[in-house]
């Protein structure tokens, strides 16, 4: 009974210190832009999970592709539907690790490089993305921007529509963490 009460309370305390380092998202939003002659293309996914690990620097996001919403329905239909076939991939990820050291404990902004691999449209990349950590009062916000090239995910624009649809999208990252209990 003694070892059985003692390794519970090993386990309470490995958790209670791991947790300590794990932020969660609580809000924000993943969004992407692309300008062409013919319209531009703005979408903004408030889907969004994500964790941050303080004391290892990895980060992990996942977004649902039908999160995405546009401003016309019919670009947010052909954009799952002809696109990113959302009911075939219906999530892109990315995971990566912080490489710079960072104290979360103090106020402040840090410029930061993630490297890590990203997963769109079922095609798997290495990536380095740079964006900045801002820590606030227990707080973190991540915000970053970055390309994203079509073909490198393998999805396909057919020859008719190929300049209503840019070849890169930048995507612009902004969400706030708090620490996950």
């Amino acid at each position: 009974m003694k070892k059985l009460v003692l390794f519970i309370t090993c386990i309470t305390i490995v958790s209670s210190v791991f947790s300590q380092n794990l932020y969660k998202a609580v809000s924000g939003d993943i969004s992407f832009f692309s300008k062409t002659p013919m319209e531009d293309i703005d979408a903004v996914n408030k889907d969004v999970k994500a964790l941050i690990n303080t004391k290892t620097g990895e980060v992990a996001f996942i977004a649902t592709n039908v999160g995405f919403h546009f401003e016309k329905p019919l670009m947010e239909e052909h954009f799952n539907e002809n696109y990113m076939e959302s009911d075939k991939y219906k999530v892109s990820v990315f995971k990566g690790k912080i490489q710079e050291k960072i104290n979360y404990n103090e106020n402040g902004k840090h410029k930061v490089t993630v490297k890590g691999m990203i997963n769109i449209h079922g095609v798997e990349q290495e990536r380095e993305i740079t964006g900045e950590v801002v820590i606030e009062e227990g707080e973190i916000k991540v915000m970053s921007e970055f390309i994203v090239k079509v073909k490198d995910h393998k999805i396909k624009i057919p020859k008719l529509v190929v300049k209503n649809i840019a070849e890169e999208v930048n995507v612009t990252v902004s969400l706030n963490f708090e620490l996950k209990k």
